[in-house]
C-alpha cells in the first residue's frame, strides 16, 4: 500500500512504522494516495492560533477568542474545547465551563493578514483554489505532479509544514475524490490532521455516522430526518430516489446522493463568496430605536470597511437581530444601486430596524451585504442621483485621514453617545 513520510516527502510502498530516509514517525498509508487531487485544507483553531502565535505564553493554555461576558466565542483554542467550549456558545457559558480560559478581543485585522499569507502559499500549488472563508479553501491539484515533481498528497504535505514555519499556524488536510468527502475528510484527526478517503470507500465510511456530519443539515432537517426514523446517514443511503423525493422534498435525491459521498461540484477559483457582514453583542440588552441606531451605524461602518477590502459591493442588506431569550430575526431588502457607503448600508438597515421596535429587548445586532457584486461598480450615480458620488468622495476623504492618523482621526455624529 502506497505510504508518505510527512516529515520528509518520501512516497514509497509499505512504509513500515518508521521512514527510512528521515526516521520520521508521521506516516500515511493508503491505497489511493498517489492519485487524488481534491483537497480541503482548514486552519486550526485559527484565530486563537495567530494569538497563540503572538503570545508563546499562551500555548499551554485555554485561550478563547470573543466578546465580553454578554458576548459569543469567535473561537476556541483545543485546550479550551476540552471543557466543551465551542464556537458560537455564549461566553457565560464558555466561562462557565472553563473559568480559567484567557479571553481575547477579536483582532481581525491580523487575522486577515494572516489569512493572506495561508492563500499565497495555496496559490502556489495550483491556480484552482476556491476560498470558503477566511480559514479554510478547497483546492485541485490536477495536472500538478509534473509542475511539483510529486504527487498531491506529498505537496499538500510540504504545503502544511510550510504554513506552520511561515505563518506560525497549524492546517488540517482532507484528501478525496470529491469537495464533499474533502472536507468532511479534513474534520477528522484535528489539529494538524491529514486524512484520505477514496471514493470507493465513502459509502462505508459515512454510513455509521450522524446525519449531522453531513454539511447542510442543521437541527430543523436533522429533526425532520428523526422524525422519518432516520439517524445515520446508511438510512439515508438506503432510500429509494422516489421515496426520498416523497419523504423530503424536491432536495431528497442530492441529499441521498451526498449520504453515499457523492458530489460532482468542481473547484471554481471564481465564486464569489455568499456574503460579507459584521455584528455586535451588547454588554446590556437594547429596545429603543436611539439605543439601537449608534451600535447599527458602527457595524455599518465596519461592513463598507470590509466590503472595500474584499473589493466588492452591496446589492443589498440583510438585518440581523438576536432578542434576549436567544430568538434570532432576519430581514432584508435592496438597494436601488450597489454601494460600499456607510451611509447608505445604513439607510436601509434602519428602515428594517424600525419595523422590529416594538419593545422587544435585543442583546445582538448586525448587518449584512447580499448579494456581493463587484466594487468597481458601486456608487456611481447617474444623471438623476448626483448626490451619490459626493457622498463617496466625503467618505474616500474620510478613508484617507483615517489610513494616515488612525480611526478617531475623524468621528460621524451619529456614532457620539
Amino acid at each position: 500500500m502506497p505510504s508518505l513520510c510527512r516529515d520528509c516527502y518520501l512516497v514509497a510502498d509499505a512504509i513500515p512504522e518508521r521512514c527510512p530516509a528521515c526516521g520520521g514517525l508521521r506516516l500515511i498509508h493508503h491505497r489511493s494516495l498517489t492519485h487524488l487531487t481534491i483537497a480541503h485544507i482548514d486552519c486550526d483553531a485559527f484565530y486563537a492560533s495567530v494569538e497563540k502565535r503572538d503570545r508563546p505564553e499562551l500555548r499551554a493554555k485555554p485561550v478563547i477568542v470573543g466578546g465580553g461576558t454578554r458576548g459569543v466565542v469567535t473561537a476556541a483554542c483545543y485546550v479550551a474545547r476540552i471543557y466543551g467550549v465551542k464556537s458560537a456558545m455564549p461566553m457565560f457559558k464558555a466561562l462557565k465551563a472553563c473559568p480559567d480560559a484567557v479571553v481575547i478581543k477579536p483582532d481581525f485585522p491580523k487575522y486577515v493578514a494572516a489569512s493572506r499569507q495561508v492563500r499565497a502559499l495555496m496559490q502556489e500549488l495550483t491556480p484552482l483554489v476556491q476560498p470558503l472563508s477566511i480559514d479554510e479553501a478547497v483546492l485541485d491539484l490536477s495536472g500538478t505532479e509534473a509542475l511539483h515533481g510529486a504527487v498531491a498528497a506529498a505537496v499538500l504535505a510540504r504545503f502544511a509544514n510550510a504554513v506552520e514555519a511561515t505563518v506560525g499556524v497549524t492546517v488540517s488536510i482532507g484528501l478525496a475524490a470529491n469537495r464533499l468527502m474533502a472536507k468532511i475528510a479534513a474534520g477528522r484527526g484535528k489539529p494538524r490532521g491529514f486524512t484520505i478517503i477514496d471514493g470507493e470507500e465513502a459509502a462505508a465510511f459515512l454510513a455509521p455516522e450522524s446525519v449531522r456530519l453531513l454539511p447542510g443539515v442543521g437541527a430543523a432537517l436533522a429533526r425532520k430526518l428523526e422524525i422519518l426514523g432516520i439517524t445515520r446517514l446508511g438510512q439515508l443511503q438506503a432510500l429509494p430516489d422516489r421515496d426520498a423525493i416523497k419523504k423530503l422534498g424536491d432536495d431528497g435525491w442530492s441529499l441521498v446522493r451526498r449520504a453515499r459521498g457523492e458530489d460532482s461540484r468542481v473547484v471554481d477559483p471564481a465564486r464569489e463568496a455568499k456574503s460579507v457582514s459584521a455584528e455586535t453583542t451588547f454588554e446590556h440588552d437594547l429596545s429603543t430605536m436611539a439605543e439601537l441606531e449608534r451600535p447599527l451605524w458602527r457595524m455599518c461602518e465596519k461592513l463598507a470597511r470590509r466590503l472595500k477590502e474584499s473589493e466588492l459591493a452591496a446589492g443589498g442588506v440583510v438585518l440581523k437581530l438576536k432578542t434576549s431569550s436567544f430568538t434570532q430575526r432576519t430581514r432584508n431588502a435592496r438597494l436601488s444601486s450597489p454601494t460600499v457607503l456607510p451611509d447608505r448600508l445604513f439607510d436601509l438597515a434602519r428602515e428594517l430596524l424600525a419595523k422590529e421596535v416594538n419593545g422587544t429587548r435585543f442583546r445582538l445586532v448586525g448587518i449584512g451585504a447580499q448579494p456581493l457584486v463587484p466594487g468597481a461598480g458601486a456608487d456611481l450615480g447617474d444623471l438623476a442621483d448626483t448626490d451619490t458620488p459626493k457622498r463617496a468622495a466625503t467618505q474616500a476623504a474620510i478613508d484617507t485621514l483615517r489610513g494616515r492618523f488612525g480611526d478617531a482621526a475623524i468621528t460621524r455624529g451619529r456614532s457620539l453617545r
